[in-house]
């Protein structure tokens, strides 16, 4: 097969170890900026131009498309959709996933497990916001954060009104959800590819940390999920239409609870943790579809 791997960096883990595992599979993998395509339309059908050159003869492409750039990214995707190459992580799913209060509400309607979740066009009534989530400690994220960016825990009452207040100020688009304490700042990674858990591990923060995120410092050890983990992370994978997902899940007292589920996951953390080629089964994955 002929692989297109949408990156802006060809030295990042997760590129080069799909490229490594393309070429260890007998394919032939091409690693593409997607912010350097143009995308053409015309009667005569969709193509795209890169560098100096049409981009064709692909049979498959894996996107790696950053939060930043979504909408270029994902048009780039829908582009080689058009052009009948088979995409590891479809257009709309990567949309789905980056909008984290439809993402919420789509997950909601399946009935899966969430903290309780509060979202407001800028309320002055910022008490009864905080109170609907549960009450204090309460945490604040930005919908566009990343990476544990924009997250904010407000311990008490006080303290969470104010952060509202200032994120409300500034105009930040702010969700307010419930702070599941038995949690002790740590979460579940589930990497799921073509409706399977591949490797899961669970994510602790730094002390003093309630954010687990590994670019923040947190740790990670290789974890046996639940089969009522296993099939939450399959199903919230499968709702917001991934075919390969990172979802995070926080171990609460009622069940796992999906904090989000991610469209481009990196692989770096997930194949040291569990030791599992993660890589070489997304390439299996795509010889199975194409």
């Amino acid at each position: 097969m002929k692989i297109a791997i949408l990156s802006r960096n060809p030295n990042l883990y997760s590129t080069r170890r799909l490229v490594e595992a393309a070429i260890e599979h007998g394919h032939e993998p091409h690693v593409i900026d997607h912010l350097k395509c143009n995308i053409e339309i015309e009667q005569s059908g969709p193509s795209l131009y890169y560098g100096d050159h049409y981009l064709e003869g692909f049979d498959a492409v894996i996107p790696r498309i950053g939060a930043s750039v979504t909408f270029y990214g994902t048009a780039v995707v829908r582009q080689f959709e058009m052009m009948n190459v088979f995409s590891a992580v479809g257009s709309r799913g990567i949309i789905h996933s980056r909008d984290k209060l439809r993402c919420l509400q789509v997950l909601s309607r399946e009935g899966l497990g969430l903290p309780k979740t509060v979202f407001t066009n800028y309320s002055r009534n910022v008490e009864h916001v905080v109170e609907s989530a549960g009450g204090a400690p309460v945490v604040l994220k930005l919908l566009e954060g990343t990476q544990g960016l924009g997250v904010v825990l407000a311990e008490n009452q006080n303290a969470a009104q104010s952060v509202l207040e200032a994120f409300n100020g500034l105009k930040a688009r702010v969700i307010v959800q419930e702070f599941i304490k038995e949690a002790k700042g740590a979460d579940v990674r589930a990497f799921v590819v073509d409706g399977e858990v591949v490797g899961a591990m669970k994510r602790q923060g730094k002390p003093g940390e309630f954010r687990s995120n590994l670019h923040r410092g947190g740790s990670s050890r290789i974890i046996e999920l639940s089969e009522a983990e296993k099939q939450t992370a399959i199903k919230a994978a499968a709702t917001v239409g991934l075919g390969i997902a990172g979802v995070d899940l926080l171990q609460s007292e009622r069940g796992p609870l999906v904090l989000e589920v991610n469209s481009s996951p990196g692989l770096q953390g997930i194949e040291t943790t569990t030791g599992r080629d993660i890589a070489g089964i997304i390439i299996q994955y795509l010889e199975k579809n194409v």
